[in-house]
């Protein structure tokens, strides 16, 4: 099979790249990525030197740009990893939202049904759904898509295009929704590896509000093989949750790392909250679980010690 990964030098998407090497090594791998900040060549060093994967810069906004690479290659399917993540940061400057979330997934799709690709798989959040604040509350595939700020307004509405483009034009699409992600290779901006980099040098650690907003964590591994029974074994227009069963308030999980690390809890700073910060995330994933046979293998401990390692040895 041949894969186009967008987003590939990414966090997620690149682990993506390293599973599949892994664990399907006749797959052929095609990787373009704008190589914005969030993009780095880096998480691929020695698989692009190697030539196990073939590399391409290229934004997906640029609709002549992805049509000539689609061209060019003929994948059998597109895994769109390429967006905007942070939530902050979408605050601040909505617009870079909405041009690469929802216009490059347009440009994506479009030149999928022109080139002829048959395939179209995206990478979305457990962030459409909003705020489940009702302690027993968890939202199965179902549940309505809410914008409570530009990133999860901008994650949604991609999602509705991608249905879409299978409703009306019969395009073979799976999108999966995802937990809070966490491991190699991610983002100094995001929580935990934020929490280890000031750790290790015994900085303040700023945590919003009083921190009792509650996530569900999930291992990037276990993502990574989530999304590779979908696009193995899913079903054209569906929708599939994947959830670890791990919620944890943002203060204990800042607390357990920096008990994993021996490092002093006074180094917790408490800050303003952000603007229309969600109290709570909850999904079910028995869909993937029950139709594909799916589920999260990684312990939360041990995973957050591996990650712990990773950022402490490089």
């Amino acid at each position: 099979m041949k894969l186009l990964v967008t987003g590939g030098a990414g966090f997620i998407g690149s682990n993506f790249i390293r599973y599949i090497l892994k664990n399907h090594p006749d797959y052929e791998i095609i990787c373009v990525d704008a190589l914005t900040y969030a993009g780095n060549t880096d998480n691929l060093f020695e698989i692009i030197e190697e030539n196990k994967i073939k590399f391409i810069k290229e934004n997906i906004c640029n609709k002549d740009g992805i049509t000539q690479i689609l061209r060019d290659n003929l994948p059998d399917i597109i895994i769109n990893f390429a967006a905007q993540t942070h939530v902050d940061r979408s605050i601040d400057n909505p617009e870079e939202f909405i041009k690469t979330n929802i216009y490059g997934v347009y440009v994506l799709l479009d030149c999928c049904l022109n080139i002829g690709i048959n395939r179209f798989h995206q990478v979305s959040t457990d962030e459409v759904y909003g705020d489940q604040y009702e302690e027993n509350m968890s939202c199965d595939e179902n549940y309505p898509v809410i914008g409570t700020n530009p990133y999860a307004a901008t994650k949604g509405a991609a999602d509705l295009l991608v249905q879409s483009y299978h409703h009306t034009y019969g395009l073979y699409t799976t999108v999966t929704r995802c937990a809070n992600n966490f491991g190699p290779y991610q983002n100094k901006e995001k929580l935990i590896p934020k929490v280890i980099f000031n750790a290790i040098y015994n900085k303040p650690i700023p945590i919003y509000g009083n921190g009792s907003n509650i996530r569900d964590w999930i291992y990037v591994q276990d993502h990574c093989s989530a999304i590779d029974a979908v696009i193995s074994n899913g079903k054209s227009g569906e929708i599939y949750n994947i959830s670890s069963h791990n919620e944890i308030a943002n203060i204990d999980l800042v607390k357990t790392i920096l008990k994993q690390m021996n490092k002093d809890e006074q180094l917790i700073t408490y800050v303003d909250d952000r603007l229309g910060h969600t109290m709570r995330h909850s999904m079910v994933s028995d869909k993937i679980e029950h139709e594909l046979g799916w589920n999260a293998k990684w312990e939360f401990s041990l995973a957050l010690k591996e990650t712990i390692d990773w950022y402490m040895n490089n």
